[in-house]
């Protein structure tokens, strides 16, 4: 992950602060759900001409696509930098969500009507400042911060909607360690490297 001082994301941190629009979001859900129903079924996926869609969208953007039925976890994909425009950023991980978490089966057809798609938009991740792990216990945010966690080429995150079923920070970071591959409690003894970034998250 490259990592930009706050100085440097200043002028990106602007767009990013621009929040889409209620009408933006439910085009972005609407797109997510054909690219997952047609990826699912087997189907050639839409088309979309970009540039006849709102400037935002447009916009080189990085999500995360959650994927829940009845509240159960279905799957979760996504990207911690941006790399494609929004809509396609969203399609792609719609898609993988589906059919690519290593966690589940590949959603079937008998599922769609009851999958929930969850759209969490990021903004770009800043890398924190901390002494020892019981200081970077007090610099997470619970409930606002998503968290990556980077041990040399091993890297792991949690969306700030993590906390809501882990909001001790300490009990947080150690299954984020887990997640990683780690030691769960490598962040106490260990100065890994710990970046931070917010979402806009909406849904169906």
């Amino acid at each position: 992950m490259s990592l930009l001082t706050i100085a440097e994301l200043d002028c990106k941190m602007v767009a990013m602060e621009n929040k889409l629009t209620e009408q933006e979001k439910k085009l972005l859900l609407k797109l997510a759900r054909q690219a997952m129903e047609a990826k699912v079924r087997g189907e050639p996926l839409p088309p979309v001409e970009i540039d006849k869609l709102p400037e935002e969208l447009q916009q080189k953007g990085a999500t995360f696509v959650t994927l829940t039925i009845h509240g159960n976890l279905r799957g979760c994909v996504g990207a911690l930098e941006a790399y494609l425009p929004l809509v396609e950023d969203v399609r792609e991980h719609s898609m993988a969500a589906a059919t690519q978490d290593y966690r589940f089966m590949p959603v079937s057809p008998g599922e769609l009507a009851n999958i929930k798609i969850e759209i969490s938009q990021l903004t770009i991740p800043v890398e924190l400042e901390y002494r020892d792990g019981e200081d970077l216990l007090t610099k997470l945010r619970p409930g606002v911060d998503g968290v990556i966690l980077q041990d040399g080429s091993h890297r792991a995150t949690f969306l700030p909607q993590v906390w809501e079923k882990l909001p001790d920070p300490a009990i947080f970071l150690s299954y984020l360690c887990n997640k990683m591959g780690a030691a769960e409690n490598l962040w106490r003894w260990k100065k890994i490297r710990v970046f931070t970034y917010q979402v806009d998250e909406f849904h169906e």
